[in-house]
């Protein structure tokens, strides 16, 4: 069977599936349950057979999300054990991101040496960041204000249940936050902008050394890098099976009905996420001269990645390995990428933004204009850091509403729904910094998308080496 016809084969069996289970649900005629089993199997093998003809790990990826949701959905007790396998999935992934980061950003600061470009990078990244993120927050804003989605909630009776305190955090504590005290530490526990920073001072700092002790340095740097990107394609051989067993324990644990209780909240933050996609993403991209289609193509695997693990640190070395192959300098994708993850979480500062004002709504508590800015320009600087632990918001969210004089118990309402969720705020996050990436290449003037950057290199390092054998020619006869 090609491609073509495994691909139609596909459709069909999946159209016919979805009528009965439309059928079905509308109680428009009797179906068997046998029935309805068999149809939406018969859909997956034909999938599966398509994605063995098509040989894509991103067809793999989006092929194993429906798989894991009908384990899910069929075999929730099964599902709920398969979490071992996304953990795994998780833990393999995480421990790259230390590594990875320091190789790359240590290489691309001192392998160039041209440290005014670091500067120039930082202060233009900082004010993308901070644009972009207040475009998010005002949507995010307008959104909730419009739905109205917490009013006339009431508090469940017999609510006993207690969310973990949070202490609010000083701005002494935010700023201390950004600094790690031990490197060892800052990796253990995951804490990226703190390894940003280390890797920054350390990469200026063998700028500043003699060629002879700098050379070993860099050339461990580089090799390293080499040797991680090559870990990622490794560990990404397991994606298919890690993301399958993440929605499998999610619909296992939720059940599919779950995505009709608390519509309106999640519509409210899908649909204004995708309104920033279009009104702001979009428009970007187009004015800065991003090929939309090799984007699209180059963020296709974490993207998925990322919304079926809710981490955006899980896609973190794909989409560093795929901007480089799509034309971005390595030196500008390692310090923009993982600055990102601390500074431009777009889709977490929409959501943070919309659902401070839900738990503000389900209380009874009405806001003015000029509180919910405040609120919401607390959040920008509360949420910095939170982008390498699923779910990490609520505890922003928690310590917002002690700030704030809020209740906790409309937290628990969003709880229920809060992996949904998640799965969509964090595929924009890794959207987000993906497209700044590439508009701070292009603002330095080093995006080459019709040749890859590693050519580049390549070319520069052999006209290099002819040149140094050249000179040694020279010299030696001379």
């Amino acid at each position: 069977m090609k491609l073509k016809q495994a691909g139609f084969s596909a459709i069909l069996t999946m159209f016919i599936a979805s009528g009965l289970a439309f059928i079905s649900f509308y109680n428009i005629l009797p179906v068997n349950s046998t029935v309805l089993l068999f149809s939406r199997w018969l859909a997956i093998a034909t999938l599966i057979l398509y994605g063995i003809k098509k040989g894509s790990l991103t067809t793999w990826i989006l092929i194993s999300m429906v798989v894991g949701a009908e384990i899910g959905h069929d075999y929730p007790t099964i599902a709920m054990n398969l979490q071992v396998l996304s953990k795994v999935f998780l833990k393999m992934i995480k421990v790259i991101v230390a590594p990875l980061l320091f190789a790359t950003l240590v290489f691309g600061i001192a392998g160039h040496a041209d440290l005014k470009q670091v500067g120039r990078m930082g202060w233009k990244s900082i004010l993308y960041f901070e644009v972009v993120t207040t475009l998010a927050l005002f949507i995010g804003l307008v959104a909730i204000n419009i739905s109205q989605a917490g009013a006339g909630i009431t508090a469940p009776p017999g609510l006993h249940e207690e969310l973990p305190s949070v202490p609010p955090q000083t701005w002494t504590e935010i700023i201390l936050h950004i600094f790690p005290e031990n490197i060892a530490k800052s990796v253990a526990e995951g804490q990226i902008l703190q390894i940003v920073v280390f890797s920054i001072i350390f990469g200026i700092a063998l700028a500043m050394v003699r060629e002879d002790k700098r050379m070993p340095m860099l050339q461990f740097t580089e090799s390293l890098a080499e040797v991680m990107f090559k870990f990622t394609n490794v560990v990404m051989y397991f994606a298919p099976i890690g993301v399958g067993a993440a929605i499998a324990y999610t619909v296992g644990h939720m059940g599919l009905g779950i995505l009709l209780n608390l519509f309106q909240l999640l519509a409210t933050l899908y649909v204004a996420l995708f309104v920033f996609l279009l009104a702001v993403l979009l428009p970007i991209a187009l004015i800065v001269g991003v090929p939309v289609r090799k984007f699209l193509q180059a963020i296709a695997d974490p993207v998925s990645i990322a919304f079926a693990t809710t981490s955006s640190e899980a896609a973190l070395p794909k989409a560093m390995e795929n901007l480089e192959k799509m034309g971005v300098p390595r030196k500008i994708v390692a310090f923009v990428m993982p600055t990102g993850y601390s500074f431009n979480l777009d889709g977490t500062t929409l959501y943070l933004a919309l659902a401070s004002i839900f738990v503000s709504q389900a209380a009874g508590i009405n806001l003015t204009l000029s509180q919910q800015l405040v609120i919401v320009f607390t959040l920008m600087l509360t949420s910095k850091g939170v982008a390498g632990v699923p779910r990490a918001s609520l505890v922003i969210l928690l310590g917002t509403a002690s700030s704030f004089g809020m209740p906790t118990w409309p937290i628990f309402i969003i709880l229920g729904i809060d992996e949904l969720m998640d799965m969509a705020r964090t595929s924009v996050n890794v959207i987000g910094n993906c497209l700044a990436t590439i508009v701070i290449a292009k603002w330095e003037g080093e995006f080459h998308p019709d040749q890859p950057v590693a050519e580049v290199i390549e070319l520069k390092e052999s006209d290099a080496l002819k040149t140094k054998s050249m000179s040694s020619n020279l010299v030696s006869s001379s």
